[in-house]
């Protein structure tokens, strides 16, 4: 549950959208946060709030994300960070798109940090997953600091309600953040591909505000939960949503589609597996520097560096045929089995910007627990006998 003084803060943020300047007021929020009527992002080669870093007196924020530190989301969200004046913002993000990795870490591999100027933020690029960017952030190995006020991840391109939250990049950011014992927010838009547009991002942006701001109050004065981070996901028109509502995890997800590809049908995979030649290679590199035990066992022969299972299907020299296949996320009918109008799918199907606390609890319900204690006892009484 929540505290009641987020409660609080999230009736005020409703209060002041419903006030006769609603419309004017909201515009001119839009504008003042992310930058005017700019689509592009802007960033520099000077860093002008570069004293900033060193404020103290100043919370420090750390913004992740899940599909990379150059995707309209991330730098959006930090540039309003910045205009507000009340932050040291901080950034340290993957550097290619790890929307779908999940809570992944890299191990025995070396990852690359690579300075990226964002103007008015400390900013830093990584070769991992969101997961590695936040646990790296947060080592003290990185940054100067011991620990940010909160960990902010997103806006990510699309959903992560329901089960799409075990495949999130983005949401693993925030679950890593609160292992680490920081409070965090996971933020997604619920992007359509048909209906969406790049400057939704800077509306998502101009809403979610107004929560981020509370929950940095909540956090200053001790009273924001520390037994779960929240998950805030924004509907696919930002500026005509309905209100924050307070939601649960459902038990949603998209269909995972498996689609065999020939390289016969499409002249894109032959230079496809070109690319991945290429790629092999560099990655053989990188694992020899790495583990040269390891690399000499992999990589018995220079056949073996190149063969990546992506698309296509083709005959090796050992006359062995491989199959290529490509996953896909297909959305699917929602059944009407659960109307329960609190779930985080339907809430944001319904126009409301969703708010989903997700707990860390080992904790299951008790009648899933006595079943599996029932069956466990009788396999094991049985094995016995």
């Amino acid at each position: 549950m929540l505290p009641p003084g987020l409660f609080n803060n999230l009736q005020e943020v409703l209060l002041s959208r419903k006030g006769g300047n609603n419309t004017t007021n909201n515009e001119q929020q839009k504008d003042d946060s992310v930058g005017g009527d700019s689509t592009e992002p802007s960033t520099s080669t000077c860093n002008e709030n570069a004293a900033d870093e060193n404020d103290s007196s100043k919370p420090v924020i750390l913004v992740t994300n899940g599909e990379g530190i150059d995707s309209l989301g991330l730098v959006y969200l930090v540039q309003a960070l910045v205009r507000l004046g009340l932050y040291n913002v901080h950034v340290c993000a993957p550097q290619s798109n790890k929307s779908v990795s999940g809570h992944s870490v890299t191990v025995r591999e070396t990852i690359t940090v690579t300075p990226v100027e964002i103007d008015g933020a400390t900013a830093y690029e990584v070769s991992g997953t969101p997961v590695d960017c936040v646990s790296l952030a947060l080592s003290e190995a990185l940054f100067s600091w011991s620990k940010p006020l909160m960990v902010i991840s997103g806006i990510n391109r699309g959903s992560s309600c329901g089960h799409h939250m075990f495949h999130s990049g983005v949401v693993a950011g925030a679950r890593e953040a609160l292992i680490c014992g920081v409070p965090s927010l996971s933020i997604s838009l619920n992007w359509k591909r048909e209906d969406s547009q790049e400057s939704d991002f800077k509306d998502a942006v101009a809403v979610c505000l107004p929560l981020i701001n509370a929950a940095i109050r909540d956090i200053e004065k001790g009273v924001f939960p520390k037994s779960c981070f929240l998950s805030i996901e924004i509907p696919t028109s930002p500026s005509a949503n309905k209100g924050f509502k307070l939601t649960k995890q459902s038990m949603w997800r998209s269909a995972l589609s498996w689609q065999a590809v020939s390289a016969n049908r499409h002249p894109s995979a032959a230079h496809f597996m070109s690319n991945q030649q290429s790629l092999g290679l560099q990655l053989a590199q990188l694992s020899r520097d790495a583990s040269a035990a390891g690399a000499a066992r992999r990589m018995t022969t220079q056949r073996n560096i190149v063969e990546v299972e992506s698309v296509g299907a083709v005959k090796s020299d050992t006359n062995k045929v491989k199959k290529y296949f490509r996953l896909e996320f297909v959305d699917k009918e929602e059944e009407d089995t659960d109307e329960d109008l609190d779930l985080d799918f339907r809430a944001l199907d319904n126009g409301f910007i969703a708010v989903t606390p997700l707990s860390l609890s080992p904790q299951i319900e008790s009648n899933i627990q006595m079943t599996a204690s029932d069956w466990i006892s009788g396999t094991l009484h049985w094995g016995e006998q």
